[in-house]
């Protein structure tokens, strides 16, 4: 299992601070496209926004299988 958490406007998108999917043998994008299903606009969200998977940068394309947290982090305003 990995646990998605998203953060700012993807939590708000999502309508939850975190989520459970089944990584699988799939990749990044794999899981995001679970976790989005049906949410038009968390997809939207998602397409903006970078992922850290256990700590470290990744891309959608990273295999998803070791993964066991992935944060969604959106574009953020201020600084």
């Amino acid at each position: 299992m990995t646990t998605i958490r998203f953060f700012a406007g993807a939590a708000e998108a999502a309508g939850a601070s975190s989520i459970e999917v089944e990584a699988g043998e799939g990749s990044v994008g794999d899981l995001l496209d679970e976790a989005s299903r049906g949410n038009d606009l968390l997809e939207k969200v998602i397409r903006r926004s970078i992922f850290l998977a256990n700590g470290r940068a990744v891309g959608v394309d990273a295999p998803a299988k070791d993964i066991t947290e992935l944060e969604v982090l959106p574009p953020f305003a201020g600084g």
